[in-house]
């Protein structure tokens, strides 16, 4: 049997749209946020779901925290699915960024580039697939929801369907999002992307 992953990125916190986040502690959900929360919750009851696996920050265990009270299941942290390190740029304003020879590069070509003093791309991306095979191999047919970070999702997504990490700006992953995939001995797809029907309320 199959493993079903939903992979949910968290809902909108404080800093969203403003500054690159990254590992910064102390950044809890917006009012907002925490209503789009309670929507994913209430839009996976019925699912089923096994467990539930959150990055360490905040905002992504307060979002798994609002899933788990919805659905009834229980929760795991888990560092494989932590926010890339963004090294020196954690917690910098957008604003301050833009135009930066380093920031652009970053943008322009995730396949090489890499923060200052942190991850690269295609490290985080290995560090999610890597968990995803493991968790294909040991729990065949389980439904687990991964509540993790855009680029996070995006670099999984990527990996699933052969893309190169330079093209991961291509496509969308709302906060508070659901994406499928399905994954098995023979690997996985991607079943849907970035559903967002309803979390608004």
């Amino acid at each position: 049997m199959n493993l079903q992953l939903y992979l949910l990125r968290h809902a909108a916190h404080a800093d969203y749209g403003r500054r690159l986040t990254g590992r910064a502690p102390g950044v809890p959900l917006t009012p907002e946020g925490e209503r789009q929360a309670m929507a994913l919750g209430r839009r996976l009851v019925g699912e089923t779901l096994t467990e539930i696996q959150t990055s360490p920050r905040e905002r992504a265990r307060a979002t798994a925290e609002a899933v788990a009270q919805a659905t009834g299941t229980p929760i795991i942290v888990s560092d494989a699915l932590d926010e890339i390190d963004f090294g020196a740029w954690t917690g910098v304003e957008f604003a301050s960024l833009d135009g930066q020879p380093q920031w652009d590069a970053w943008n322009a070509s995730r396949s090489t580039a890499r923060t200052p003093g942190g991850e690269s791309m295609g490290e985080a991306a290995d560090r999610i697939a890597a968990h995803v095979d493991g968790l294909a191999a040991a729990r065949p047919g389980e439904r687990i929801a991964l509540v993790t970070h855009c680029d996070m999702i995006r670099a999984l997504v990527a990996r699933t369907l052969g893309l190169p990490l330079d093209n991961l700006l291509r496509f969308e992953i709302a906060p508070a999002s659901l994406s499928r995939i399905e994954a098995g001995s023979w690997g996985a797809r991607v079943l849907s992307l970035n559903e967002t029907t309803g979390m608004d309320a």
